[in-house]
């Protein structure tokens, strides 16, 4: 049993690192920014529409506020691994496209330093770049003779993150999450003719060596024996990230390359200050309701040195949670069920319009399974996200996500007697 054991986790970790490996993302509207941005939002986080804000729960890592750390109990060491398989289909102007996908979502750990203390080591992508496509035009008043315009970008932002909450009194909490933000990304143009003239390249990579520093905070009240609301408030630091820019111009004739222009610049990239709040009412242990709300000031953020390239943007979202009975004899009783949406503008300003806006709706299980000494989880999401132009007849996309992740919850701590 203990092999069959061990064979589930390491299959379980060898799955994300292989996802890990691949492209997590193919849009187009990648190019622009810092990507396709995540949130901190674990698999059980996304299935309840992406809130966690007031979220307190001994079952769940829950790293969208540092506050809820204190909630894991003396005895647990908790172990959560995630990742994600997406299919995207694009539409523009009648053409249409699909792309496939799988990512790395999370890798963290939790456990209790003091009986008010606990912590909470983890590493987390911050945003995905990864775009490729071309575009070809008959060249004006030349026959024969098309120009073919391709772009192609990846790579993006990780984080590898420590964070504190500590309880002050037992309704009242506050945390703290510090990290390492790291990680570089590629744009690249190029213009070519069907002909054997030469093919101009354009690229620009940026390395990123920085920080990340957010608080928390969740007031808990009692409602009655049975019922308590907790309301959870966070605050991200913005900042100019500590960067290295290279931008150049290539010239090929498809066997020599010819460096026309360099540029090297510094710092020309930021992090915006960010704002939540939300609100989660449980009753008992069976229910969660919740609902979150976010503020990313990115319209005074540093883009490629400028700072016209954003706009402030705002994320809603509300979620459920259902648990039947914990310890019922039927299994079906002890899954818990999920559901949740979302809602959020863009912070893209593209050159002539802004950015899409983005919705979606997710389902998903918590199945419990019985590892080692407690009760490990299955975590299971569906999510539907749809990326929706500002204007019409521009690029629109709807993507399917699948997100498994496995949380491990095991009484690392407890004393055991020998009679």
């Amino acid at each position: 049993m203990l092999n069959n054991r061990a064979i589930i986790s390491v299959l379980m970790v060898a799955g994300t690192m292989a996802a890990a490996a691949q492209s997590s993302t193919n849009s187009p509207y990648t190019r622009y920014g810092l990507g396709d941005l995540s949130n901190n939002a674990f698999t059980n986080n996304v299935a309840m529409g992406g809130i966690g804000y007031g979220l307190r729960d001994q079952s769940h890592i829950n790293m969208m506020n540092p506050a809820s750390y204190s909630a894991v109990d003396s005895l647990s060491f908790m172990f959560d691994v995630a990742m994600s398989l997406k299919s995207s289909n694009y539409q523009e102007n009648g053409f249409k496209s699909n792309a496939k996908n799988a990512s790395f979502d999370n890798l963290a750990m939790q456990f209790r330093l003091h009986p008010r203390l606990g912590m909470v080591i983890a590493f987390t992508p911050y945003s995905t770049v990864g775009y490729s496509f071309s575009t070809t035009s008959p060249v004006e008043g030349v026959s024969d003779v098309t120009a073919t315009n391709a772009f192609s970008g990846d790579g993006g932002l990780q984080q590898i993150t420590a964070g504190l909450g500590f309880k002050i009194l037992d309704n009242l909490s506050i945390g703290v999450n510090g990290g390492y933000l790291y990680g570089s990304m590629t744009y690249q143009s190029s213009i070519g003719f069907n002909t054997t003239s030469d093919q101009t390249n354009v690229y620009n990579t940026t390395d990123v060596k920085s920080y990340v520093v957010n608080f928390g905070l969740q007031y808990t009240q009692k409602i009655n024996k049975n019922d308590n609301i907790t309301l959870g408030l966070v605050y991200d630091l913005g900042h100019t990230l500590n960067s290295t820019s290279t931008k150049g111009i290539q010239v090929t004739d498809n066997s020599n390359y010819y460096s026309t222009k360099e540029e090297v610049f510094q710092n020309g990239y930021g992090v915006p200050h960010s704002f939540g709040a939300g609100l989660a009412y449980k009753h008992k242990n069976n229910l969660t309701v919740g609902i979150d709300y976010s503020l990313q000031k990115w319209s005074d953020v540093k883009y490629d040195n400028r700072t016209d390239c954003y706009n402030d943007r705002t994320r809603v979202a509300a979620g459920a949670e259902y648990l039947p009975n914990a310890i019922g004899r039927s299994y079906l009783e002890r899954i818990r069920y999920r559901v949740g949406a979302y809602y959020a503008t863009p912070y893209l300003r593209l050159p002539q319009y802004d950015g899409p806006k983005e919705y979606g709706v997710s389902a998903g299980f918590g199945l419990p399974l019985y590892l080692f000494q407690r009760n490990t989880i299955l975590n299971i999401t569906g999510q539907y996200v749809r990326v929706s132009p500002s204007i019409s007849n521009m690029l629109s996309e709807n993507r399917f996500v699948l997100k498994i992740g496995l949380t491990f919850n095991e009484r690392w701590f407890m004393k055991w007697k020998v009679n």
